[in-house]
């Protein structure tokens, strides 16, 4: 018999994902043992599609079987599932998996993150390890077969985003990252361990290889900027949501010179007479640093940790499983930005916020308490950790696979904000560095649909009116506007160019979780209660961008 309810066929359709793409039963902890790796061919993600439109059926006679309609929880639900499995099957027949080539979230990053994230107690866990790097070939064989379909078809990545590729599985290649990951497993495994390694290294660099000399030749007419008609597509993956692309280019704008006055007047408190941007060099070069991997690692875990003991029990009722949060060094050939991975279902593997040192060993503060705010607690982490907490009143699939980047991004930059309105930003530098992520995100917005759409800066602005947007001139304005250094820089436009629309879903995000905020103050009106209201937002699992500020105001 079917699944009868949206929320049993969603969780239905997240078992048939598993089976299909290991990676995801990896990240849910709920196929261990398992050493296959995904299918990233053609006929691989033709399966996947399949299995989507099979769960679309059976969602729509669900549908129409409920006659007297669907109580809120399903009708969440069913909303959820629909737009993410048209969303992600509109995407498919565009080709856009035949050419995901880019600096973060493609097939190799998979890869990579499934070795991160699986289990290394056990011999047996190792042997899982050595099954996943025998296997790695031929995953990237696959990966390489979509993409040189899609050069048939005529759907390549632009040739930056396939120098940047190349770029970080060099450094992968050189820091011999198999082979460290491997150095930790059992004796009795070391002949196996060590050949897998090898192996799996022999592929990338082969991968490397058909990037550099067969692909980058044929992406080298392909533009940076995708139009407008793919950026909407791409939006709707990231937002979940028909984007007023006009709007939010204004919308942009608008806080960015909001901003720019918030900034400025923040700097004078650190250095009276300087201009923001030599006051955030200043402080980049000059203020309070911590030297070493370690100690900064161990330094984002106690900020973490005293955040969880001081929100605890006042803003927020947490979860013995939810306050337990891990900070890591991200591993070499990852992007620039700091990110955050989930717990598995169980708990069992605990949530993370990752650090890309790009060969730095002293790292400046001021910027870095307001982006833990935000990769961690009371961020990423409290949201994803709360909705494993909750899974069982959701589905799995809402507290998982369906996640909607403006939703979670929203949150996480809510949570900086949050964290401002809380006194917790009050240190003059660390409220620049709050504001200056505030102004990246805002960038974000004009960027990313600048660049992709071709449009032209509007007149009456302080930077370059009339021009229209280009890679260097953004960058231009992205260093002028935030403090972030060339490094970052460059690899947070090549981000934006990669992923159309997903850089927007932060701010977008944010202004839908606090108009949800303030729709719910005025409902409730002087019974209003902030910590109940976070802790029921944090535990209605994932919503689309269209859904999320009505179901945040009826709170």
């Amino acid at each position: 018999m079917l699944p009868s309810t949206p929320r049993l066929i969603a969780d239905a359709h997240v078992e048939t994902l598993a089976d299909l793409d290991p990676s995801t039963g990896l990240a849910l902890g709920i196929r261990p043992g398992v050493s296959a790796l995904p299918d990233y061919s053609p006929a691989g993600q033709e399966e996947i599609a399949e299995a989507r439109r099979a769960t679309l059926r059976d969602l729509t006679a669900a549908e129409a079987a409920a006659d007297d309609g669907l109580p809120a929880v399903e009708r969440r639900a069913a909303r959820l599932l629909r737009e993410r499995l048209t969303t992600e099957l509109d995407n498919h027949e565009a080709g856009e998996g035949l050419r995901q080539v880019r600096n973060l979230f493609s097939p190799f990053f998979h890869l990579r993150g499934m070795l991160i994230q699986a289990p290394k107690e056990t011999p047996d866990d190792w042997a899982v390890i050595a099954g996943q790097l025998r296997n790695t070939p031929r995953a990237l064989a696959g990966y390489t077969e979509s993409l040189t379909v899609g050069v048939e078809r005529g759907l390549l990545a632009a040739p930056r985003q396939v120098r940047t590729l190349a770029e970080q599985l060099r450094e992968l290649l050189a820091a011999d990252w198999y082979t460290t990951l491997v150095a930790g497993g059992p004796a009795e495994l070391r002949a196996e361990l060590d050949e897998a390694a090898r192996q799996a290294s022999a592929a990338v660099a082969e991968l490397r290889r058909y990037l550099t000399d067969s692909y980058l030749p044929a992406a080298a007419h392909t533009p940076d900027g995708v139009g407008r008609d793919r950026y909407l597509l791409g939006a709707r993956a990231w937002n979940g949501a028909h984007l007023d692309l006009d709007e939010a280019y204004a919308y942009g704008w608008a806080e960015y010179r909001r901003l720019t006055a918030e900034m400025r007047a923040a700097a004078a408190e650190v250095l009276p007479g300087e201009t923001t941007l030599a006051t955030m060099r200043h402080l980049e070069e000059h203020g309070t640093a911590i030297e070493g991997e370690e100690a900064v690692r161990n330094w984002l875990q106690e900020l973490m940790d005293r955040a969880i003991d001081a929100l605890d029990g006042v803003h927020f009722d947490l979860a013995e499983p939810v306050r337990r949060v891990e900070a890591m060094i991200a591993p070499p050939g990852s992007a620039a930005a700091p990110y955050y991975t989930r717990p598995s279902m169980d708990f069992s593997r605990p949530g993370r916020t990752w650090l890309p040192t790009r060969g730095a060993t002293r790292f400046p503060t001021w910027q870095l308490v307001s982006i833990w705010y935000h990769e961690g607690v009371p961020g990423h982490h409290l949201q994803f950790a709360q909705w494993v907490h909750v899974a069982d009143r959701l589905s799995t699939y809402q507290a998982s696979l369906g996640s909607v980047s403006a939703m979670t991004e929203g949150w996480a930059l809510y949570a900086e904000r949050l964290m401002d309105e809380l006194g917790y930003l009050t240190e003059p530098a660390e409220r620049l560095g709050y504001l200056s992520a505030q102004m990246m995100r805002s960038v974000r917005v004009i960027i990313d649909i600048g660049l992709h759409l071709g449009l032209r800066v509007p007149a009456g602005e302080d930077f370059h009116p009339g021009e229209r947007w280009t890679p260097e001139l953004a960058t231009a304005f992205f260093r002028q506007s935030t403090g972030f250094d060339q490094s970052f820089t460059d690899s947070e436009i090549v981000r934006y160019l990669g992923m159309p629309g997903q850089a927007v879903s932060y701010k977008l995000g944010e202004r839908a979780w606090l108009a949800g905020r303030d729709a719910a103050r005025r409902r409730a009106g002087a019974t209003f209660d902030a910590r109940a209201w976070h802790m029921a937002a944090l535990s209605l699992g994932s919503l689309g961008l269209d859904d999320l500020t009505g179901e945040l105001g009826q709170l």
